[in-house]
C-alpha cells in the first residue's frame, strides 16, 4: 500500500494542540481492537494484517506523536506518559468504550502505562485483553542497536541530521530473521513516513523513550506481574533485540498470561509473517 493509499483511508483527530493521524476500520458496532505500533516507523507498519483483523474487529490504529503522519512538534517531551494520554483521548474521541489492545515495540511502553493505569483503577474505557509483541519492557536485557545508543547520547542531533537512507535500511534489514520478506517499496515508505514533516529533526527527542523503560520499570513491569487483566505475548523468536527468551520471560511472570512464538521470525512479525502472526493475534485474543 503507498502512502497516498494510506493516508486517504485515514483521517486526522485533534488532541489538545495536536494532530494525530488515525485509520479506523469500523463498523462501530463490531469489538474494537485499538493497536499502538512501534519505533522508528509508523501505523503502517499493520498494513498488511489490518484486513484479516478487520474480518473480525472494528480496528483502530494511530500514529503516535512524532511518528508517521501525526504532528511531530519540536517543543515537545515525547514522554510515553503523554504517548499514553494521547491515545486514550484519540479512543475516546472515536467513541471507543471497550477495547482489546495490541502493541509493538514502542507500543509495548505505551500499553503498560495504560495497564499500569488500569491496575490503579483509572480505566477511562474498558480493557478486555492486551497483547503484546517484541517490545524490550525489560530494558536492561535489550540489545540496542548502536543507532539507538548515539540517538540517545549528546551526539543524538549530529546523529539525526547524519542519519540516510542507506543507513536506515541497512539497520532495519537487520531486524528481520530473513531480510528478503523485507521489500525496497516496504523500506521507502518508512523512510518517507520518518521524514515526513521534518521528522529526523525529532529522531533524538523520541529515543528517549528508552529513558523513561529505566525510570519507571518498576511502575510497568510492576502492573505486568499483578496480572489484573488478561495478557498475551506473541513473538518473533529471532528478534536480534528482544529474543524469545525475553517473551519466556514475561509470560513467566504474568499470572495467566498467554505465549506464542513465532519461530524464524524477528522484530516485525507483522510484516514479516503476517498470516501467522494475524492467527496467533485472533488464537490468543
Amino acid at each position: 500500500m503507498e502512502i497516498k493509499d494510506w493516508k486517504s483511508g485515514g483521517r486526522d483527530v485533534t488532541v489538545g494542540s495536536h494532530r494525530v493521524f488515525v485509520h479506523d476500520t469500523g463498523p462501530s458496532d463490531k469489538p474494537a481492537l485499538v493497536m499502538l505500533h512501534g519505533y522508528p516507523t509508523s501505523s503502517h507498519d499493520f498494513h498488511l494484517v489490518l484486513p484479516a483483523l478487520a474480518e473480525h474487529y472494528r480496528v483502530v490504529v494511530h500514529d503516535h506523536i512524532g511518528f508517521g503522519l501525526s504532528s511531530k512538534p519540536k517543543d515537545y517531551s515525547y514522554s510515553i506518559m503523554e504517548q499514553a494520554d494521547v491515545a486514550l483521548m484519540v479512543w475516546r474521541e472515536l467513541g471507543i468504550e471497550s477495547a482489546s489492545i495490541v502493541a509493538h515495540d514502542y507500543g509495548t511502553s505505551v500499553g503498560t502505562e495504560i495497564l499500569a493505569r488500569w491496575t490503579l483503577g483509572f480505566r477511562p474505557i474498558e480493557l478486555k485483553t492486551i497483547v503484546f509483541c517484541n517490545g524490550s519492557m525489560h530494558i536492561e536485557l535489550a540489545n540496542l542497536r548502536i543507532i539507538q545508543r548515539l540517538l540517545l547520547s549528546r551526539f543524538g542531533d549530529i546523529t539525526a541530521k547524519f542519519t540516510n537512507r542507506r543507513i536506515f535500511d541497512r539497520n532495519m534489514r537487520k531486524l528481520w530473521h530473513d531480510d528478503s520478506n523485507l521489500s525496497d517499496n516496504e523500506l521507502a515508505i518508512m523512510w518517507e513516513l520518518l521524514n515526513h514533516d521534518d521528522g529526523l529533526a525529532v529522531f533524538p527527542q523520541i529515543t528517549h523513550y528508552l529513558s523513561d523503560r529505566r525510570k519507571f520499570w518498576n511502575r510497568w513491569i510492576g502492573a505486568l506481574k499483578a496480572g489484573e487483566l488478561p495478557t498475551a505475548f506473541v513473538w518473533g523468536t529471532e528478534d536480534p533485540v528482544v529474543g524469545g527468551d525475553v517473551a519466556q520471560l514475561h509470560h513467566d511472570e504474568t499470572p495467566n498470561s498467554q505465549l506464542r512464538l513465532l519461530e524464524n521470525v524477528g522484530h516485525y512479525p507483522m510484516i514479516e509473517a503476517p498470516d501467522r502472526w494475524v492467527e496467533a493475534v485472533l488464537d490468543v485474543l
